[in-house]
């Protein structure tokens, strides 16, 4: 023992026996409360816990790992990620998270539910300003005058059927019930009329009367067994069911898991998709669709909210061009004319990944490092997906009926694209190389 050590136990030894007679018992005192130690620090959970895409749903090939690969290279696991510059996944909605069309769903009931409101002056150009006179005046036809502007017409009694079924005439096949054209006239790059007629039909009602018109119209279509049809007015054959992709609500969790912002554009309404999005996990103010504008008691009217060079009113909606101007304004907060413009390489460098199944989304697409194509026979997508510029696309099957193989290949050197005017032209990749006849492959 150290000499120190000896000698202050012999002064505590010698201290403690003076204070005691000899053999007197000893009691031990309480001693004074020892300090509180600090409780031991909670384990550490790291916030980034990718998972695993699920074996056990169907992919195409090598789709499966090949997605994996490009979610992980820009994930929250990987070098230069940044919370506060988180890499961006983009989804369409309609056939690509779910299988079949929203936007037809609620269109549908609001013709079989007697919703649809009789336009001001029973003037039903006033509903969509790519409406023909022929169109207008079919639909005046059809549906009479007699009740009174604002009021919802009676669509969904037998007396009603002829209004129903040239409104499913023209909303379905862009033309009326003696097939002339419904609607004309518009840039076949930021407008499709029959798409912003859905919301236009709904003009009248506030955003929180058509969110539960969307949950009405769904609810059943989702329950209802697939390869369900319907009919409407006496029109049969409507689709009647809605699934959502396995494969593709496991994508966005997986690119949720990994830290990146996942967003749904898409070209049904907004108040609609933003009911139903929480379904696969995003939230309604992560969703982009068709907006309308309202009127001074909140209701929804038969116009637009402006995107870049497009002012309110206007009449542009997020497709094609304008899903890109719509990401550009929402995301990146270009609230200028050029947000119609791709973004410089700096921001496009968040754009990592995006899911489509249609030319609408075309442009959202090329400007995203990769790419999944659900193959819908879409001309102007498959294109770009089959020629796969980078190797950054990558094209599945529909995961539910799938197509059979195109005959022909698509005519991507000639008409597969459209210009603005809707003539068919080339399509050319970035570099402007024309590109060539792509054969379907993936089927």
């Amino acid at each position: 023992m150290h000499k120190s050590s000896v000698s202050l136990t012999l002064f505590l030894a010698a201290t403690l026996g003076s204070s005691l007679g000899c053999g007197d018992d000893v009691t031990a005192q309480p001693s004074p409360d020892a300090p509180e130690l600090p409780a031991p620090d909670a384990p550490v959970v790291d916030p980034c816990q990718p998972t695993t895409l699920r074996t056990d749903l169907a992919w195409h090939g090598t789709n499966r790992a090949t997605l994996t690969t490009w979610l992980d290279s820009k994930g929250c696991k990987s070098p230069g990620y940044s919370a506060a510059a988180k890499p961006l996944a983009l989804f369409d909605w309609d056939n690509t998270v779910v299988k079949n069309e929203v936007g037809d769903a609620i269109t549908f009931y609001m013709i079989a539910q007697g919703k649809v409101r009789q336009p001001p002056n029973q003037d039903w150009k006033l509903t969509n300003k790519f409406m023909t006179n022929e169109g207008a005046l079919a639909l005046t036809a059809a549906c009479g005058t007699t009740v009174p502007a604002g009021q919802p017409l009676p669509t969904n009694t037998t007396a009603g059927a002829a209004c129903a079924n040239e409104m499913l005439s023209m909303y379905i096949d862009n033309k009326t019930t003696t097939n002339l054209t419904a609607f004309t006239g518009h840039d076949y790059r930021r407008m499709e009329p029959t798409y912003a007629w859905t919301p236009q039909l709904m003009a009248g009602y506030s955003h929180a009367e058509v969110a539960q018109f969307a949950i009405n119209a769904t609810a059943p279509m989702f329950a209802a067994a697939e390869g369900t049809t319907q009919t409407i007015g006496t029109r049969p054959g409507l689709n009647g069911y809605l699934r959502i992709y396995d494969q593709i609500r496991d994508v966005i969790t997986a690119t949720q898991s990994r830290g990146y912002d996942v967003w749904v554009i898409t070209a049904s309404p907004q108040d609609l998709v933003g009911a139903l999005a929480p379904m696969v996990g995003v939230p309604a103010d992560h969703v982009i669709g068709i907006r309308s504008l309202v009127d001074g008691a909140g209701k929804l009217t038969y116009s637009f909210e402006g995107c870049g060079p497009v002012a309110p009113g206007q009449d542009m909606i997020s497709y094609i061009e304008g899903k890109r101007c719509w990401i550009n304004k929402v995301i990146f907060g270009d609230t200028s004319a050029a947000a119609i413009d791709r973004r410089a390489p700096a921001d496009r460098a968040r754009m990592v990944f995006a899911a489509g199944d249609s030319d609408t989304d075309i442009d959202f697409m090329r400007d995203s490092q990769y790419k999944l194509a659900l193959n819908r026979a879409k001309t102007e997508l498959m294109c770009f997906a089959y020629r796969n510029e980078g190797d950054t696309w990558r094209v599945n099957p529909m995961f539910i009926q799938p197509r059979a193989m195109r005959a022909t290949p698509f005519p991507c050197s000639t008409t597969a694209c459209k210009d603005a005017s809707g003539a068919g032209v080339a399509c050319r990749d970035d570099a402007n190389v024309v590109i060539p006849d792509q054969a379907d492959l993936v089927y």
